[in-house]
């Protein structure tokens, strides 16, 4: 006889008791902050769901918030908290408008919401994490570096009167290290472990058999890889000739470190020697050819064509070099007539071949995993072209000029192949994380994933209902089977690590309140034999909270810095903070003095593209003391001269009058900018105008504006043109001697403008309609 969950706001008849879920529930709530490991199908979202329930019983008037990576989990979350408790369960994401994303956190208890969301809306005050009795991190193994978890989880012990954290996993990787980060950021003190071999677990498990499916790479593609791997040990031996690497066995990860190294050379040069750009080029051409390899290893001979077809297109030296080269452009004519004769990997026969067979009875559903997209549209063309009865299932962004799926759309494919309306679900990486699909039968790997915590989440799909399958792709000889081994050995030492609790006895974790754990024992258990737990409560003394200064000044940032780590440094420090859109500059702290924050990257990008020069004259002519401040150490690593980026910085501070002032990181940026509006707090009494737009251009900087935009005239040509012509009408109607006659505009300046002033727009439209078609047919 089943026996389910008794309990004031679980739905009577709707969860079943079963003792392994009861007894997690009861640890979290006696432990305290919590990480729960479990195997996918354990049902850890039950788990939350019952100490949910206790929570809101227990303290009135609270909510809980529950964090997932995408939004089809936030909806999923959203429906199982719905079906599972008698309270008001509402979900949050970038999808609704701020207004409506705080009136469903003031109506409802249970707030299923994507992380950045949550965080932006916290910066922006639009609700507050007080009430917050308990915050679930699903697939919390994300919580490092500069994730929103990390920012919600110190946000969240500083305002919540009854904090409570649970994370959920089913695999927080093998780096022991990264799990104890995990821990420290998430400010949790206990790991609790389960598996499918646990007594208490096993008899709610299916067994799943997993068989690696080896296949023979095709002449084709052996005769293309001969010749990429001659192009790839060519410049892999010139690199070591030049002392960059130190043998030529090396991965992509290797290749990234090298550049690295050479990037710094060139950085603290002043005048760097022409070896190391050669190397840059060397480099960037040796992962070029990597990526192709791995192409066609693991992939086709479609998805390496249209890879080659785009490398076609960019216009940098290492890929003009390759185009050229004695082995790579063999390869390209091999993979283009390869193409051309339909041949492809002898994967995807294989694959076709499995799932007829598995459909043959008509009972089963499959879920396909491809890395790919181009791969994805192939396998779903085929499928097609069989009558296999396929969907393709993938994320929001646009590739390649297909469109993604929208949340409501990835909604409907995901409950049409619940129904069954649907054999078989063709899907990239974005249903490997927590997706709700039950009952299938097989899952195909279309490729191995070199990590464990992607490989147990892609197996964690079949196995629910019935004894579970997994076939996994291989080709014999190729980066399928060093990624096999990978997963495989990454897998067993995570396991290792988390078997071994002395591993984790000195994690650092900043205390909690202690009234966050003054609550009785839950009697959520309907029948348990294990009364020593009643000894493992573990408390946490201390207060949590960060000093705040006292010293509260007002700082404006423009809304495109959004969810910019420096404003949630700021939020951190206690500044008040006011969103606004602003014309100028990224802050403004009074009246007279405005910020623009660009990372080293954005400095170095905006010199090519030349916005630095239009943003400095922007600042200095709408606000009398303007600073930049420069974000990063790594300004010269990139691939500009040093000197060109010296010009950039000397040109700002001297030619405009900017101060630049350098901060190592996000972190040192915000305590700058609070130390600059602290100072001026003292001093500043007027209210602070926001620049919402930008001073109106008089007349004569209208006419400037016009002339400057003319082929190769700049201001000064501009200025002189209207000097000697004396207005707008009169330059666009001289005839190019005219134009000749002003000092600066020579034949071809004069010919260029009359061209751009003359030529009739159908006509260009027609040229450049023309020109498209025949690059495609070029590429065709």
């Amino acid at each position: 006889m089943v026996k389910y969950i008794s309990h004031p706001l679980v739905h009577p008849k709707k969860v079943e008791a079963r003792l392994y879920q009861q007894l997690l529930a009861a640890d979290v709530l006696k432990k305290g902050n919590t990480m729960i490991v479990a195997p996918t199908a354990l049902g850890k979202t039950v788990v939350a769901a019952l100490i949910s329930a206790d929570r809101l019983e227990k303290i009135k008037g609270s909510k809980v918030l529950v964090v997932a990576p995408s939004k089809p989990l936030v909806v999923q979350h959203e429906e199982s908290f719905r079906d599972f408790l008698m309270v008001s369960s509402t979900s949050i994401t970038g999808a609704i408008k701020p207004e409506e994303r705080r009136k469903r956190w003031n109506d409802s208890h249970i707030i299923c919401a994507t992380p950045q969301t949550v965080e932006s809306d916290l910066i922006n005050k639009r609700y507050s994490l007080k009430d917050v009795s308990l915050i679930v991190f699903d697939e919390c193994h994300r919580g490092v570096g500069s994730y929103s978890y990390v920012y919600l989880a110190s946000r969240y012990l500083q305002e919540a009167r009854n904090p409570l954290i649970l994370g959920l996993t089913a695999s927080p990787g093998s780096d022991k290290e990264k799990i104890k980060f995990v821990c420290e950021n998430l400010f949790i003190g206990e790991i609790i472990i389960k598996s499918e071999e646990d007594p208490d677990v096993s008899p709610y498990f299916n067994p799943i058999d997993v068989e690696w499916v080896k296949v023979e790479m095709g002449e084709e593609q052996k005769k293309i890889k001969k010749h990429l791997n001659k192009a790839l040990k060519h410049r892999l031996k010139l690199l070591k000739n030049m002392g960059i690497l130190p043998t030529i066995s090396v991965g992509k990860k290797d290749l990234l470190m090298a550049r690295g190294r050479v990037q710094n050379r060139i950085a603290r040069s002043t005048s760097p020697p022409k070896e190391c750009f050669r190397a840059i080029s060397l480099i960037a051409a040796s992962i070029n050819i990597q990526h192709s390899i791995e192409l066609l290893e693991t992939q086709g001979i479609s998805n390496l064509q249209q890879y080659l077809l785009r490398l076609k297109k960019k216009n940098t030296k290492a890929s003009k070099g390759l185009l050229v080269d004695a082995d790579f452009a063999p390869a390209m004519i091999l993979t283009k007539k390869a193409y051309e004769m339909g041949i492809e990997h002898p994967k995807i026969n294989k694959l076709i071949k499995i799932i007829k067979s598995e459909l043959k009875d008509g009972k089963s559903s499959i879920i396909v995993f491809t890395q790919f997209r181009d791969t994805l549209e192939q396998i779903f063309q085929l499928c097609e072209k069989e009558n296999i009865n396929a969907v393709k299932f993938f994320g929001q962004a646009k590739r390649n000029g297909e469109k993604g799926l929208s949340q409501k759309k990835q909604k409907e494919v995901i409950k049409a192949f619940k129904m069954g309306n649907h054999d078989v679900l063709l899907s990239t990486s974005v249903a490997e994380e927590g997706i709700d699909i039950p009952a299938v039968d097989l899952v195909v790997l279309y490729e191995p994933v070199p990590s464990e915590i992607r490989m147990i989440q892609r197996r964690g799909r079949t196995g629910r209902k019935s004894t579970g399958k997994m076939k996994v792709l291989i080709t014999k000889g190729t980066l399928d089977e060093g990624y096999y081994w990978s997963s495989i050995h990454k897998e067993k030492k995570m396991k290792e690590q988390l078997g071994n609790p002395s591993a984790f006895s000195n994690l650092k974790i900043k205390p909690q309140k202690e009234d966050a754990l003054s609550q009785n024992y839950p009697d959520i258990i309907e029948e348990s034999e294990n009364s020593d737990d009643e000894n493992k409560v573990k408390k946490i003394m201390g207060n949590n909270k960060q000093p705040i200064a006292s010293e509260k000044p007002v700082i404006y940032a423009d809304s495109r810095e959004g969810n910019s780590r420096v404003l949630r440094e700021l939020s951190k420090l206690g500044l008040d903070i006011k969103i606004k859109s602003m014309a100028v500059a990224d802050y403004q702290i009074t009246n007279e003095i405005a910020l623009e924050r660009k990372t080293a990257s954005d400095f170095v990008s905006s010199i090519a593209d030349k916005r630095l020069y239009k943003q400095a004259k922007e600042m200095v002519e709408e606000f009398d003391k303007p600073v930049i401040i420069l974000e990063g150490d790594n300004l010269y690593s990139g691939f500009m001269n040093p000197n060109a980026i010296r010009g950039a910085l000397a040109a700002i501070a001297v030619d405009f009058g900017i101060p630049i002032i350098p901060t190592r990181s996000a972190e040192d940026t915000a305590a700058m900018i609070r130390r600059i509006a602290i100072r001026e707090n003292t001093q500043e009494k007027q209210p602070v105008q926001v620049r919402t737009e930008k001073k109106p251009l008089t007349l004569l900087e209208q006419k400037l504006f016009i002339i400057e935009s003319l082929p190769n005239v700049g201001p000064i040509n501009a200025r002189k043109l209207l000097e000697e012509f004396g207005s707008v009408k009169n330059i666009i109607n001289a005839s190019e001697n005219d134009l000749q006659k002003v000092d600066g505009i020579g034949k071809k300046i004069a010919k260029s403008i009359k061209k751009v002033v003359d030529m009739e727009f159908k006509k260009i439209k027609k040229d450049q309609d023309k020109k498209l078609i025949d690059e495609n047919k070029e590429n065709l």
